[in-house]
């Protein structure tokens, strides 16, 4: 949600800027701006809209410069209108943001009565008339900067540039990620690696409360207290050839078919160690895993389905209680804390605000054996955990989530053997065919994706409905969940999912004919219940859409579709079963003319409440 992107350097930046902020689309967003420093003057261009619109305005009025900002804002304060979009201006001051401030309101008193004059209704703004206010006041733009962010409460990452400093440029992180790019004689600061990728590899990943000074032969980063601190350089692996769509229509659909590959390279240090255990966790000596007596999960949305999941396989495997949470909710309740429960986190970006809030509450109350599972290095959740196992999805660019989701099921399937492991519960035959049935694993996928011609054709039926129904048992309702969670993030038809048993309790009394209902039915130890569930569903006359594995024994009929899956694979079946709900809600928004991979009102990484 929302994206920044700035440089500083010899050149035009305003190409590095649109290209950018392009890169950064997948986020979500509702319109987008540039501004730049061009002698005493800061130019700026604003649309509603996507950036291709922002981009010809910037064209038809010849922006260039060699200092410049930009942003793509998803609306929290204030509507979708020009007046909010960034970036916002005081007086020769323009700044970008990402986050919220909660005390806006109070600070846009003060600053009334002391003259300024607002132009919007967002919380931004008050940023810029504060900075600008201490540099009237006698401080330099960083002093400005590392003043004002001491009056802020809440989450920003901010980047600021003046007309009065045209070489140089600040920034600041408090809650939101922010990174610094570092080239030859220029330098840039970036929401997303992926929006400066093309210029340089080399970043470095600011930290809570840190403020950056950046020239183009320079870069000085400076702690929350003020004092210059030296922050480690990485060298990214995130590929040009993975921003690009390549011969598919969307990135959701080129995701979809990089699961095989997205697992094999999850799998890969698993196979590799031919074991489960607790160093593919950073666990070394197994002093966090082997010694605790419950798992508490917490994440949200997808991640939360992917937890849903694990439960089952922890206490089948493991035999230790396991609680899953949506982070959201869990950091304002009361919690009973337990010191010897393993705490583990679930995040594709690492900065889901909500998750990273959940995870300092769970701290605070003595809850320090802490795991985050994630699909991005040195993002904020894995750098506040004490133990991390990286999902190898590589980037993920389509709002709805794909291969993060199957992958996070991997890493939460190798985390649950290896607590079986440790407690003497995995022997040596069963962890032996569970690593066979995980190296089969790529291939299994890969038959389901083979389904994809037979599911775009039931899409065709799908796309005329406005309602649907998802239903399974056991460890596969929280993929029915997902597959609701899909239709509806980018079909825009209503979908909810419920356990099948559920049906006959109160959702039963929305089956008709206009109602179709979605079955997971692998051939497991409930197919006899499903297919009882069925017949209700059928009695009412209600139009079925069964997934069923090859081996099922499923008949077909007017009112019962039935697409098979490949063979039952087992322990691992949630994970090939989430293949067709993800091509069934793909096919459906592409007959229904839907923006595929920038769904209305949805943003990519979640870094507001």
């Amino acid at each position: 949600m929302c994206g920044i992107v700035g440089a500083i350097a010899d050149r035009d930046v305003v190409p590095v800027l649109i290209e950018g902020l392009k890169r950064l689309e997948y986020r979500g967003y509702d319109s987008a701006g540039i501004a730049v420093v061009v002698g005493d003057d800061v130019r700026r261009v604003r649309r509603t809209g996507r950036v291709a619109e922002m981009e010809a305005a910037a064209q038809a009025e010849g922006f260039h410069g060699q200092l410049g900002i930009g942003h793509t804002r998803w609306a929290t304060h204030g509507g979708v209108t020009e007046g909010n979009a960034h970036p916002h201006t005081s007086h020769g001051v323009a700044l970008v943001h990402n986050g919220i401030i909660e005390n806006h309101e109070a600070q846009r008193e003060r600053l009334a009565a002391l003259g300024y004059v607002f132009e919007s209704q967002t919380d931004t703004e008050v940023i810029a008339h504060l900075i600008h206010h201490h540099l009237q006041a006698g401080d330099d733009l960083l002093h400005a900067l590392q003043r004002t962010v001491g009056e802020l409460h809440g989450a920003y990452a901010l980047a600021v540039v003046s007309r009065k400093e045209p070489g140089r440029m600040v920034a600041a992180r408090m809650g939101c990620p922010l990174l610094v790019g570092l080239g030859e004689g220029e330098n840039f600061v970036a929401s997303d690696v992926s929006a400066i990728v093309s210029s340089t590899r080399r970043v470095i990943f600011l930290e809570e409360g840190d403020t950056v000074d950046l020239r183009r032969d320079a870069v000085q980063v400076y702690a929350a207290d003020g004092s210059q601190v030296q922050r480690e350089v990485h060298v990214s692996d995130v590929s040009l050839a993975s921003l690009e769509l390549g011969p598919y229509r969307h990135f959701m659909q080129k995701e979809i078919h990089e699961q095989p590959r997205a697992i094999a390279d999850s799998i890969e240090a698993l196979i590799d160690n031919g074991a489960f255990g607790p160093e593919l966790f950073n666990d070394r000596d197994g002093a966090v895993l082997g010694d605790i007596e419950a798992v508490q999960i917490l994440a949200c949305g997808t991640s939360y389905y992917a937890g849903l999941t694990a439960r089952y396989w922890i206490e089948a495997l493991a035999g230790i209680p396991c609680a899953v949470d949506i982070a959201s909710e869990y950091r304002y309740r009361s919690v009973v804390a337990n010191p010897r429960q393993l705490m583990v986190t679930i995040s594709q970006s690492g900065e889901t605000l909500d998750t990273m809030e959940a995870l300092k509450y769970a701290k605070s109350l003595g809850q320090e054996r802490t795991l985050a599972i994630c699909n991005v290095p040195e993002s904020a959740i894995p750098r506040a955990s004490r133990l991390v196992h990286y999902t190898r999805a590589g980037a993920e660019i389509g709002v709805a989530s794909t291969k993060a989701f199957t992958t996070q099921l991997v890493a939460l399937f190798t985390l649950a053997a290896t607590l079986a492991k440790l407690r003497g519960r995995l022997p040596e035959d069963q962890q032996a065919a569970l690593l066979e049935a995980l190296r089969h694993l790529p291939g299994n996928v890969q038959h389901a994706l083979n389904l994809e011609p037979q599911i775009a054709i039931w899409a065709e039926q799908f796309a005329a409905r406005e309602h649907a129904l998802f239903l399974g048992r056991g460890v596969h309702y929280p993929i029915a969940l997902e597959g609701a969670l899909k239709l509806k993030e980018i079909s825009y038809i209503h979908a909810e999912a419920y356990p099948a048993g559920e049906l006959k309790h109160g959702p039963l009394a929305l089956v008709d004919a206009d109602m179709p209902v979605v079955v997971i039915a692998p051939n497991d130890s409930l197919l006899e219940k499903v297919k009882s569930n069925i017949q209700e569903v059928r009695a009412r006359g209600g139009q079925m859409y069964v997934f069923a594995d090859a081996d099922s024994r499923f008949g077909e009929s007017e009112q019962v579709n039935v697409i098979r899956t490949p063979r039952h694979v087992g322990i691992l079946s949630p994970i090939v079963h989430t293949i067709p709900v993800q091509l069934l809600a793909y096919h459906a928004a592409l007959a229904r003319g839907t923006d595929v991979d920038k769904p209305r009102n949805l943003a990519k990484s979640v870094t507001v409440e």
